[in-house]
């Protein structure tokens, strides 16, 4: 096996582009515009939504459990055709044509919003794993957190860019604006079509596998390689436990992603000024998350600092939750005229922390447990854990919303973020670095 050199500046800004390019697909689409406008606009089933909402949840999670049948598959397939970058292309073109698509999307075409969304999201998803197979390969393991935070720190001011730009000028989602804000599909698409464009130019195949034609006995080969890795997984216990924390943290993320700005629509009923503000609040706050916690987990330690994460997110949580309550107790504790929506913006700023930080700090724990000789594979394993998380939480909060309403439901993502804080104590993370070198060193001498 040959010798991975790192990465000059030019291609880690390569890297971190494809962050910066495809936040405006899961804002624009699944955040903050196009979920608001399939749930309240295109199935329309007022006052509560609770169907429109049930679909929405549907259809992600559909595209979800495509990712996790076949990310650590195709994982395998990158290492041993050498084909990281092709099936990275292929996952961007496929995500831009389909996302486009949603500009067919009116009122009351339901199916063809679905399905646009099961394939785009499929091959964003799929993307998030291909792309985070090259961290690895960009810089020396303690120094992964910098550069993991770095990409999410340039992802949130893409979607502060992107979004920001649709939000000021397509106006509010309702159906008498439904015309202007069915552009919010293209737009989507044609920001992630160019701003991708560096990633492509600078961002090397890493030196990982023979460069093999995609045929059915490359998959064949993959496959039992994959099998190889299932039967091993005892050799890296740390990242085993590291999964297992990123299912429950990641179905809590997932939750959040996918209803936060329609919670405040519906539970808060905010306005759109508040609206504009809550993403910007957001999005700052994020990339700030990204940047702090990726600087504190190369002097805390990777475990120590994704923990922090998890705590934050449960303060997240529970201010989301009582936001009446709270603003109803500043009102008389301050003598303020406090509105429900303004206090919500506190829970905003609580949750961009979180966002950024847990999944900047949990890709790159993966990166530093992840030997280079099988970093596609099992980053396509995070993939895997990841949506089957998206799975879990997003189908459970539609199951307990159509129940109890959407309000009582996030109360579930408290428990989700507790249940990830338990796994971190089986870890020891210079054990799995150690596990990570170990491998290398077995794969270069099998080589030789």
């Amino acid at each position: 096996m040959t010798e991975t050199r790192k990465a000059h500046r030019r291609e880690i800004f390569g890297w971190c582009m494809f962050d910066f390019a495809n936040q405006a697909y899961t804002l624009l689409i699944i955040t903050v515009v196009f979920g608001d406008l399939y749930t309240r606009l295109i199935v329309g089933d007022a006052p509560d939504y609770r169907l429109g909402n049930l679909l929405w949840s549907l259809a992600l999670c559909l595209s979800y459990a495509l990712v996790v049948v076949s990310a650590p598959l195709l994982g395998a397939v990158m290492d041993h055709a050498r084909a990281k970058k092709r099936m990275l292309f292929a996952s961007y073109l496929l995500t831009v044509g389909s996302t486009a698509l949603l500009y067919y999307v009116q009122p009351g075409y339901v199916w063809l919003g679905f399905a646009l969304i099961v394939i785009s999201n499929t091959a964003y998803a799929a993307g998030e794993s291909f792309i985070a197979s090259f961290l690895p390969f960009l810089g020396e393991r303690h120094e992964l957190g910098h550069i993991s935070g770095l990409g999410w720190a340039l992802g949130y001011a893409g979607g502060l860019v992107s979004a920001g730009f649709v939000l000021a000028f397509l106006g509010e989602a309702s159906a008498e604006n439904f015309e202007r804000m069915r552009w919010v599909g293209p737009f989507a698409a044609a920001f992630f079509l160019l701003a991708a464009i560096p990633t492509f130019l600078w961002l090397r195949e890493p030196a990982i596998g023979e460069r093999r034609r995609l045929r059915m006995a490359v998959a064949g080969t993959a496959y039992r390689r994959l099998l190889h890795t299932v039967r091993t997984v005892g050799d890296f216990p740390d990242l085993a436990w590291l999964f297992l924390s990123i299912l429950f943290a990641m179905a809590g993320v997932y939750v959040i992603v996918a209803f936060s700005f329609i919670y405040g629509a519906q539970v808060i009923g905010w306005s759109e000024a508040t609206r504009n503000l809550m993403f910007i609040v957001v999005q700052i706050t994020a990339l700030l998350g990204a940047l702090l916690f990726g600087t504190l987990q190369g002097r805390l330690g990777g475990r120590i600092t994704y923990a922090l994460t998890l705590v934050l997110w449960i303060a997240a949580i529970l201010a989301i939750h009582f936001v009446a309550p709270m603003t109803a107790a500043l009102n008389e504790w301050l003598g303020l005229a406090l509105r429900a929506e303004q206090v919500f913006l506190f829970a905003g700023l609580l949750s961009g922390l979180s966002l950024g930080s847990s999944q900047s700090v949990g890709r790159a724990l993966v990166g530093m447990f992840a030997p280079e000789s099988r970093a596609a594979e099992l980053f396509g394993f995070w993939g895997l854990f990841s949506k089957l998380a998206a799975i879990f939480g997003i189908f459970g909060v539609g199951l307990l919303q159509w129940l109890f309403g959407l309000q009582g439901a996030v109360l579930f993502c408290i428990l989700l973020f507790v249940l990830a804080l338990l796994p971190l104590a089986a870890i020891d993370e210079a054990r799995g670095l150690a596990s990570a070198r170990l491998a290398d060193e077995g794969a270069r001498a099998d080589r030789t």
